[in-house]
């Protein structure tokens, strides 16, 4: 089992990560945390307008509660994590404001600190979107580990922010001090991007922090050419939707059927639901869903389930999402109903789907992917 105990200079913490998991071996803290955290110990610290970006578990606000910060991230999963390592410190829940990365602090924070994301685009969206709430007075701090930070960060923070200042690497991890410079122009806003899906007249909305940004992946694009025809008023989840486009090919495949879109994305779960309504059959029903894969949904309620599954959360690389994903989906579904999974070879998703299906075959693959099609 990891450590749980989170030491440092604003008191001690019983932390986890989220979702919870038996035999959890990676911590809900970096050494960028508590890297931050001694640096502003040693600080005259204040009561001052803190924003925390990117706290993966809660631990940075955690630490920080009795300061009444906000956070500020696009993962649901992260604000249930810091919800409920409040309440297992007897925290007051209600001492941290979470904002969605789908909405803008309302008000100019005093002291930013900023965990960096594992996508950069997110990370160059944030910029634009935190530098009009900045005053003289604002501080800005970001932290990373070293191998999370390419040349790009320090480049985005003086193109976006102002002048940069690094300290030395302690534990693999460094912080980034950034000045306010109004004079630098603030760049255009690239996100959402919006391209056309090949082989159709469907332009697709993408925010910044949903996968395959600019075109299409080739896994999906393996799964697209492949996708299994439904008839009448079906159940169809598209679980992990990003930007929604399996459910949405499902729905114009299959105009009775009813669609479910399913992430813990925020930015996927807006990005979805703009590419159904500006897409999708007009009196075609469709749910959009925010939180941790299937645990809200009942038995046996999905007839299919699309899922082009991630391997990683936030910087740590794993199965664990899919694995979670998977199982559930075998609880999800009907008698007969059926998990149409698309990934790389490597990851051999056909071995681990038979823990929860009987029945696994391969529907389709080419060099680097296969298509998995698993039967309730």
């Amino acid at each position: 089992m990891s450590d749980t105990r989170f030491v440092s200079p604003f008191g001690e913490f019983d932390l986890y990560r989220f979702p919870l998991r038996k035999r959890e071996l990676l911590r809900a803290w970096d050494a960028a945390d508590e890297y931050l955290l001694q640096t502003l110990g040693e600080q005259q610290f204040e009561q001052q307008k803190l924003l925390i970006i990117n706290d993966s578990f809660g631990a940075l606000a955690v630490a920080l509660h009795r300061y009444l910060p906000a956070s500020w991230s696009d993962s649901w999963l992260a604000h249930q994590a810091l919800q409920e390592n409040l309440l297992r410190n007897d925290c007051d829940k209600h001492a941290v404001k979470p904002i969605p990365s789908t909405d803008i602090p309302n008000q100019a924070p005093d002291l930013v600190l900023m965990k960096l994301p594992k996508s950069l685009a997110l990370f160059e969206h944030q910029l634009i979107q935190l530098k009009p709430l900045l005053t003289e007075k604002s501080r800005i701090v970001v932290a990373g580990m070293v191998k999370t930070m390419p040349a790009t960060v320090w480049n985005l923070l003086e193109k976006t922010i102002g002048p940069t200042d690094t300290s030395r690497a302690k534990k693999k991890a460094r912080l980034i001090e950034v000045s306010l410079d109004q004079k630098t122009p603030l760049p255009d806003n690239p996100f959402p991007k919006r391209w056309c899906l090949e082989g159709t007249s469907i332009e697709i909305i993408n925010d910044a922090n949903v996968f395959s940004r600019e075109r299409l992946d080739l896994g999906t694009r393996l799964l697209l050419q492949h996708l299994p025809p439904t008839k009448g008023p079906v159940e169809v989840i598209d679980l992990g939707c990003g930007n929604g486009i399996l459910g949405l090919m499902a729905a114009r495949q299959n105009p009775e059927a009813r669609l479910t879109f399913i992430d813990e994305s925020y930015m996927a779960i807006r990005s979805a639901s703009a590419n159904f309504l500006h897409c999708g059959t007009a009196t075609q029903l469709a749910g959009f869903h925010l939180g941790d894969g299937l645990i809200d949904f009942d038995s046996s309620a999905a007839d299919l389930i699309l899922c082009n599954p991630p391997f990683h959360q936030s910087h740590a690389i794993g199965d664990s999402v899919a694995m979670s994903m998977f199982k559930e989906s075998a609880r999800v579904l009907r008698d007969g109903g059926e998990l149409w999974v698309v990934g790389n070879r490597h990851l051999n998703y056909h071995c681990k789907l038979k823990r929860w299906f009987s029945c696994v075959n391969i529907a389709a693959s080419n060099k680097k992917f296969v298509i998995l099609k698993a039967t309730a």
